[in-house]
């Protein structure tokens, strides 16, 4: 096949993944999870339902196949807050409120039934194994530059910035998200002797 044909073909797979998973996201955003039907994508995603059947066996893969998305363009907003010329503390400064503030537009439209609905899974895993182990070798580099705390495992300090700053979902303003990242990084400060 001509690598033009090939080009073409991709692109056109991954504009009906794409369709598919955007409007299954309106519809839950609209709708809630309740009675989502392979119908109902298709309808709104501009397809037919054969072809979405083509991509997708079931409502539940499509609901995985938009969250796998969505982690991705997460790390990838992560990764891309980095500037990898700025000392170690910097740069995870950077990651931890970009984390929080991930969490803080996020939280409210996956809370509930959606929620325990998507974070479970081999992708989730995954996603949670690469994140701690970004954010531990930022802190493994901070605390070697003598900028952190080094009476605590990085690994330990690498949960505790994850699970201090999931509270992000709750704050009700972009201010009270700085101050919980002012208050994470506090806690990673070396010790005074």
């Amino acid at each position: 096949m001509p690598k033009l044909w090939t080009e073409t073909i991709d692109a056109h797979r991954a504009a009906v993944r794409d369709a598919a998973m955007d409007a299954m996201a309106a519809l839950v955003a609209e709708h809630g999870l309740v009675a989502l039907t392979m119908s109902q994508i298709a309808e709104q995603a501009g397809i037919g339902r054969a072809t979405l059947y083509k991509y997708f066996p079931d409502a539940q893969a499509v609901l995985t196949a938009w969250h796998e998305r969505q982690i991705t363009a997460h790390l990838d907003q992560l990764t891309a807050a980095v500037d990898p010329a700025a000392p170690a503390i910097a740069r995870l400064e950077a990651v931890l409120h970009t984390y929080a503030r991930i969490q803080h537009h996020s939280a409210p439209r996956h809370g509930g039934e959606l929620a325990s609905l998507l974070h479970r899974g081999e992708h989730v895993d995954r996603a949670q194994r690469r994140l701690r182990d970004f954010i531990q070798g930022l802190l493994v580099e901070a605390a070697k530059d003598g900028d952190l705390r080094d009476d605590v495992a990085t690994d330990e300090l690498a949960s505790y910035c994850l699970h201090a700053l999931t509270a992000a979902g709750s704050m009700t303003t972009p201010d009270a998200v700085h101050r919980l990242v002012a208050v994470t990084l506090a806690g990673l400060s070396a010790p005074r002797r």
